[in-house]
Protein backbone atom coordinates (compact mmCIF):
# COMPACT_ATOMS: atom_id res chain seq x y z
CA UNK A 1 0.00 0.00 0.00
CA UNK A 2 2.98 2.38 0.89
CA UNK A 3 4.19 2.55 -3.49
CA UNK A 4 0.11 3.31 -3.94
CA UNK A 5 -0.11 5.90 -1.62
CA UNK A 6 3.64 7.83 -2.70
CA UNK A 7 3.28 9.46 -5.60
CA UNK A 8 -0.03 11.18 -5.63
CA UNK A 9 -1.39 10.98 -1.90
CA UNK A 10 0.67 13.20 -0.96
CA UNK A 11 -0.40 16.03 -3.52
CA UNK A 12 -3.86 14.84 -3.18
CA UNK A 13 -4.26 16.11 -0.05
CA UNK A 14 -2.45 19.23 -0.36
CA UNK A 15 -3.81 20.54 -3.99
CA UNK A 16 -7.49 20.01 -3.40
CA UNK A 17 -7.69 23.26 -0.57
CA UNK A 18 -5.65 24.94 -2.49
CA UNK A 19 -7.57 24.94 -5.15
CA UNK A 20 -10.49 25.30 -3.31
CA UNK A 21 -9.19 28.44 -1.87
CA UNK A 22 -8.49 30.02 -5.08
CA UNK A 23 -12.05 29.38 -6.35
CA UNK A 24 -13.17 31.27 -3.19
CA UNK A 25 -10.83 34.24 -3.56
CA UNK A 26 -10.40 34.61 -7.46
CA UNK A 27 -12.83 34.73 -10.25
CA UNK A 28 -13.68 31.55 -11.81
CA UNK A 29 -11.32 33.38 -15.23
CA UNK A 30 -8.42 33.98 -13.04
CA UNK A 31 -8.04 30.53 -11.15
CA UNK A 32 -8.58 29.10 -14.71
CA UNK A 33 -5.94 31.42 -16.59
CA UNK A 34 -3.14 30.82 -13.77
CA UNK A 35 -4.21 26.81 -14.15
CA UNK A 36 -2.95 27.39 -17.47
CA UNK A 37 0.58 27.65 -16.58
CA UNK A 38 0.88 24.07 -15.38
CA UNK A 39 2.13 22.57 -19.09
CA UNK A 40 5.10 25.07 -18.22
CA UNK A 41 5.43 23.74 -14.46
CA UNK A 42 5.24 20.18 -15.64
CA UNK A 43 8.47 20.44 -18.22
CA UNK A 44 10.56 22.14 -15.71
CA UNK A 45 9.68 19.17 -13.02
CA UNK A 46 10.27 16.50 -15.78
CA UNK A 47 13.70 18.10 -16.39
CA UNK A 48 14.71 18.62 -13.10
CA UNK A 49 13.36 14.88 -11.78
CA UNK A 50 12.88 12.63 -14.66
CA UNK A 51 15.99 14.20 -16.78
CA UNK A 52 13.91 14.86 -19.85
CA UNK A 53 15.23 17.36 -22.16
CA UNK A 54 12.97 19.98 -22.78
CA UNK A 55 12.49 20.73 -26.44
CA UNK A 56 11.82 24.00 -27.57
CA UNK A 57 8.43 23.68 -29.98
CA UNK A 58 6.72 21.78 -26.02
CA UNK A 59 7.83 24.85 -24.82
CA UNK A 60 6.27 27.29 -27.29
CA UNK A 61 3.20 25.29 -27.33
CA UNK A 62 3.01 25.52 -23.87
CA UNK A 63 3.71 29.29 -23.87
CA UNK A 64 0.93 29.65 -26.31
CA UNK A 65 -1.66 27.27 -24.80
CA UNK A 66 -1.33 29.44 -21.69
CA UNK A 67 -1.99 32.84 -23.37
CA UNK A 68 -5.26 30.92 -24.82
CA UNK A 69 -6.32 30.45 -21.86
CA UNK A 70 -5.98 33.54 -20.93
CA UNK A 71 -7.90 34.94 -23.94
CA UNK A 72 -11.02 33.01 -23.00
CA UNK A 73 -11.47 33.46 -19.59
CA UNK A 74 -9.98 36.34 -17.97
CA UNK A 75 -12.00 39.54 -18.95
CA UNK A 76 -10.99 43.13 -18.48
CA UNK A 77 -12.43 43.68 -15.28
CA UNK A 78 -10.78 40.75 -13.55
CA UNK A 79 -9.50 41.25 -10.01
CA UNK A 80 -6.61 39.51 -8.96
CA UNK A 81 -6.21 38.52 -5.20
CA UNK A 82 -2.43 37.71 -3.97
CA UNK A 83 -3.60 34.85 -1.68
CA UNK A 84 -5.31 33.60 -4.59
CA UNK A 85 -2.81 33.65 -7.06
CA UNK A 86 -0.69 32.07 -4.86
CA UNK A 87 -2.78 29.37 -4.17
CA UNK A 88 -3.65 28.57 -7.28
CA UNK A 89 -0.50 28.68 -8.20
CA UNK A 90 1.01 25.81 -5.37
CA UNK A 91 -2.26 24.05 -5.99
CA UNK A 92 -1.09 23.79 -10.09
CA UNK A 93 2.43 22.90 -8.94
CA UNK A 94 1.45 20.20 -6.46
CA UNK A 95 -0.57 18.70 -8.98
CA UNK A 96 2.44 18.80 -11.31
CA UNK A 97 4.51 16.87 -8.79
CA UNK A 98 2.23 14.68 -8.52
CA UNK A 99 2.00 14.04 -12.51
CA UNK A 100 6.13 13.98 -12.27
CA UNK A 101 6.14 11.12 -9.53
CA UNK A 102 3.75 8.83 -10.84
CA UNK A 103 5.44 9.04 -14.03
CA UNK A 104 8.52 8.13 -12.51
CA UNK A 105 7.30 5.59 -9.76
CA UNK A 106 4.47 4.05 -11.86
CA UNK A 107 2.11 1.61 -10.42
CA UNK A 108 3.10 -1.58 -8.81
CA UNK A 109 2.49 -4.31 -11.09
CA UNK A 110 -0.19 -6.37 -9.04
CA UNK A 111 -2.32 -3.02 -8.08
CA UNK A 112 -5.35 -2.38 -10.58
CA UNK A 113 -5.53 0.47 -11.62
CA UNK A 114 -9.32 1.41 -9.73
CA UNK A 115 -7.30 0.26 -6.71
CA UNK A 116 -4.51 2.44 -7.32
CA UNK A 117 -6.60 5.16 -7.51
CA UNK A 118 -9.19 4.38 -5.05
CA UNK A 119 -6.16 4.18 -1.81
CA UNK A 120 -4.66 7.34 -3.22
CA UNK A 121 -8.15 9.36 -2.95
CA UNK A 122 -8.77 7.38 0.40
CA UNK A 123 -5.56 8.95 1.96
CA UNK A 124 -6.24 11.97 1.25
CA UNK A 125 -9.59 11.72 2.74
CA UNK A 126 -8.35 10.73 5.71
CA UNK A 127 -5.89 13.00 5.98
CA UNK A 128 -8.69 15.94 5.51
CA UNK A 129 -11.18 14.82 7.95
CA UNK A 130 -9.82 15.86 10.89
CA UNK A 131 -9.22 19.11 9.72
CA UNK A 132 -12.49 19.30 8.09
CA UNK A 133 -14.25 18.29 11.54
CA UNK A 134 -11.91 21.05 13.16
CA UNK A 135 -12.15 23.90 11.17
CA UNK A 136 -15.82 23.68 9.37
CA UNK A 137 -17.97 20.71 11.96
CA UNK A 138 -20.32 18.49 10.92
CA UNK A 139 -22.50 19.55 8.08
CA UNK A 140 -26.41 20.99 10.09
CA UNK A 141 -28.26 19.00 7.34
CA UNK A 142 -27.76 17.23 3.75
CA UNK A 143 -30.82 17.27 1.30
CA UNK A 144 -30.92 15.59 -1.27
CA UNK A 145 -29.42 18.10 -3.47
CA UNK A 146 -26.30 17.91 -1.82
CA UNK A 147 -26.22 13.66 -1.77
CA UNK A 148 -26.50 13.50 -5.18
CA UNK A 149 -23.47 16.44 -5.74
CA UNK A 150 -21.16 14.03 -3.12
CA UNK A 151 -22.53 11.10 -4.87
CA UNK A 152 -21.31 13.00 -8.49
CA UNK A 153 -18.23 14.12 -7.11
CA UNK A 154 -17.20 10.29 -5.62
CA UNK A 155 -18.07 8.65 -8.63
CA UNK A 156 -17.35 10.25 -12.04
CA UNK A 157 -15.31 13.33 -10.66
CA UNK A 158 -13.77 11.10 -8.24
CA UNK A 159 -12.97 7.10 -8.36
CA UNK A 160 -13.19 7.23 -12.59
CA UNK A 161 -11.94 10.25 -13.41
CA UNK A 162 -8.81 9.50 -11.09
CA UNK A 163 -8.46 6.18 -12.41
CA UNK A 164 -8.47 7.34 -16.07
CA UNK A 165 -6.00 9.98 -15.19
CA UNK A 166 -4.21 7.67 -13.27
CA UNK A 167 -3.67 5.78 -16.45
CA UNK A 168 -3.68 8.09 -18.69
CA UNK A 169 -0.60 9.49 -17.17
CA UNK A 170 1.74 6.42 -17.13
CA UNK A 171 0.26 5.95 -20.89
CA UNK A 172 1.80 9.39 -22.34
CA UNK A 173 4.81 11.31 -22.53
CA UNK A 174 5.33 14.12 -19.67
CA UNK A 175 3.80 16.72 -21.53
CA UNK A 176 0.97 15.23 -22.96
CA UNK A 177 -1.30 15.36 -19.64
CA UNK A 178 0.19 18.76 -18.56
CA UNK A 179 -1.30 20.03 -21.95
CA UNK A 180 -4.70 17.93 -21.49
CA UNK A 181 -5.20 20.78 -18.44
CA UNK A 182 -6.10 23.64 -20.64
CA UNK A 183 -9.07 21.42 -21.90
CA UNK A 184 -10.80 22.35 -18.57
CA UNK A 185 -11.65 26.11 -19.37
CA UNK A 186 -12.30 25.84 -22.36
CA UNK A 187 -15.36 22.90 -21.68
CA UNK A 188 -16.18 25.35 -18.85
CA UNK A 189 -16.65 28.27 -21.38
CA UNK A 190 -18.40 26.19 -24.07
CA UNK A 191 -20.97 24.98 -21.29
CA UNK A 192 -21.21 28.53 -20.47
CA UNK A 193 -22.57 29.25 -23.81
CA UNK A 194 -24.15 26.40 -24.81
CA UNK A 195 -26.36 26.30 -21.10
CA UNK A 196 -25.83 29.23 -19.52
CA UNK A 197 -26.60 31.66 -22.52
CA UNK A 198 -23.36 33.30 -22.19
CA UNK A 199 -22.22 35.88 -24.24
CA UNK A 200 -19.30 34.80 -26.51
CA UNK A 201 -16.74 37.16 -27.79
CA UNK A 202 -14.09 37.14 -30.70
CA UNK A 203 -11.24 37.11 -28.10
CA UNK A 204 -12.55 34.32 -26.54
CA UNK A 205 -12.46 32.64 -30.08
CA UNK A 206 -8.95 33.70 -31.01
CA UNK A 207 -7.87 32.38 -27.59
CA UNK A 208 -9.98 28.67 -28.14
CA UNK A 209 -8.32 28.58 -31.55
CA UNK A 210 -4.83 29.31 -30.00
CA UNK A 211 -5.45 26.43 -27.26
CA UNK A 212 -6.71 23.89 -28.92
CA UNK A 213 -3.81 24.27 -31.63
CA UNK A 214 -1.05 24.32 -29.23
CA UNK A 215 -2.66 21.62 -27.58
CA UNK A 216 -2.77 19.45 -30.44
CA UNK A 217 0.80 20.44 -31.41
CA UNK A 218 1.65 19.35 -28.14
CA UNK A 219 0.23 16.03 -28.21
CA UNK A 220 1.93 16.15 -31.27
CA UNK A 221 5.22 16.61 -30.94
CA UNK A 222 5.25 14.60 -27.17
CA UNK A 223 4.88 11.60 -29.19
CA UNK A 224 8.02 9.54 -29.65
CA UNK A 225 9.73 10.45 -32.81
CA UNK A 226 10.01 6.64 -33.83
CA UNK A 227 6.14 6.81 -33.44
CA UNK A 228 5.92 10.39 -35.82
CA UNK A 229 7.78 8.86 -38.27
CA UNK A 230 6.62 5.55 -38.43
CA UNK A 231 9.39 3.86 -37.94
CA UNK A 232 10.61 1.18 -35.20
CA UNK A 233 8.28 -0.87 -36.87
CA UNK A 234 8.87 -4.43 -37.51
CA UNK A 235 10.94 -4.83 -40.94
CA UNK A 236 8.62 -6.17 -43.60
CA UNK A 237 10.70 -8.81 -45.68
CA UNK A 238 9.82 -10.09 -49.12
CA UNK A 239 9.90 -14.04 -49.38
CA UNK A 240 10.07 -15.95 -52.43
CA UNK A 241 9.62 -19.41 -53.03
CA UNK A 242 11.94 -22.23 -54.70
CA UNK A 243 10.48 -22.89 -57.93
CA UNK A 244 9.84 -26.54 -58.65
Amino acid sequence: MGEILRARGAQHRRVLPLLFLAAERLPGGVAAAVAGVQPLIVLVLGALVLRERIRPLAAAAAVVGAGGVALVVVGPSAHLDLWGVLAALCGVTATGVGMILTKRWGRPSDVGPVTYAGWQLSAGGLLLLPLTLTLEGVPSAIDAGAALGYLWLGTVGGIIAYTLWFRGIQQLPVIAPGLLALLSPLVATTLGVLVAGERFTVIQAIGIVLAIGALTAGQLIARPPLARHGEGRAPVTATTSALP
